[in-house]
């Protein structure tokens, strides 16, 4: 893709007992003198995949990614029949962020993130401000209530037919009311008929509100929309077990730390105002719109920014 760094495969890499029966698989390339940077995924449950390594010049980052617990190559995963999500909350990633700091010897490193990574990122940077050097955040989010409420049933009168199938995806009670729960309850069902059609379902639905790129060719495997869809009800249907706009009360704690925020003026989730109310209340951060773009970062424009970005912040 252009703008990005070429391809380049870890040096190291394997996995991390975090307690609670979970290990987290993590690895590392570019420059093992390099400036530290890791790469908080998205989702909940997107798991990290080879190009969020091209955003960094490998000589000079010493570049970190990492599967948050139950999805990517980390176990056990969330698809599994007997999956147990009791200990995969918000809490437990931002712990699992911290072992692997220390495991790989980190003092301080850059964050990079987008959509449910920008709001990883952005708890653990208020909670650990000493431990994070920059931040180069795209596709912005803040956990707040209304942005899930925009996602789940706010977009539907855009996309009426999608919305109809993923509404009616749910039984005729539960459709006016909180349908990540009750489409969670239906991903967590033992039979695989019920949960795999609620996996489709939601994750079509989670295609249609991004009408400026091809669907997820991810979301064709069945143990990755299962696990994504499970992941993500499940952290909707608890409010991300965040207190409701704390991200953004607490965002003047990072006025020390230097932040690129890239967003695509097309992204839908801009009609929550997160972009806007976070820059406002993070001093010093700085805020780039960039026309034609979406939520994800396949436009050429985002690209370059981030790893202009990510560039300026190498020397730091």
């Amino acid at each position: 893709m252009a703008g990005l760094y070429p391809e380049i495969e870890p040096y190291e890499h394997g996995m991390l007992d975090v307690g609670d029966g979970h290990s987290v698989y993590w690895e590392v390339c570019g420059n093992p003198a390099g400036k530290p940077a890791v790469v908080v995924h998205g989702g909940p449950g997107s798991g990290c995949f080879p190009g969020l390594r091209r955003f960094f010049d490998p000589a000079r980052y010493r570049i970190v990614l990492f599967d948050q617990r139950g999805c990517g190559r980390s176990t056990p995963h969330a698809s599994e029949p007997d999956a147990d999500l009791s200990v995969n909350t918000t809490d437990h990633l931002l712990r699992d962020m911290e072992l692997l700091r220390a495991h790989l010897g980190v003092d301080r490193w850059l964050l990079f993130g987008g959509s449910w990574g920008s709001v990883l990122g952005l708890v653990y940077a208020e909670r650990h401000p000493d431990r994070v050097s920059e931040m180069v955040l795209t596709a912005l989010a803040a956990g707040r209530q209304c942005e899930v409420d925009l996602l789940i049933r706010g977009l539907g009168p855009m996309f009426p037919s999608a919305f109809a199938e993923f509404r009616d995806g749910v039984p005729e009670h539960e459709r006016d009311g909180d349908l990540s729960a009750a489409y969670h309850r239906l991903l967590m069902d033992p039979d695989p008929a019920v949960h795999h059609e609620a996996a489709r379902r939601w994750c079509a639905w989670e295609d249609a509100v991004l009408p400026d790129v091809p669907p997820d060719a991810r979301f064709d495997d069945p143990g990755y929309r299962l696990a994504f869809a499970r992941l993500v009800t499940y952290y909707f249907s608890h409010g991300s077990w965040l207190e409701d706009n704390a991200v953004l009360r607490d965002a003047g704690k990072l006025a020390a730390v230097p932040a690129v925020l890239v967003q695509g003026v097309l992204d839908l989730g801009n009609l929550a105002g997160t972009p806007w109310e976070l820059n406002h209340a993070w001093p010093g951060s700085e805020l780039v719109m960039v026309g034609g773009a979406g939520h994800t970062a396949s436009t050429a424009d985002i690209r370059e920014l981030l790893v202009g970005a990510t560039d300026r912040f190498a020397g730091s």
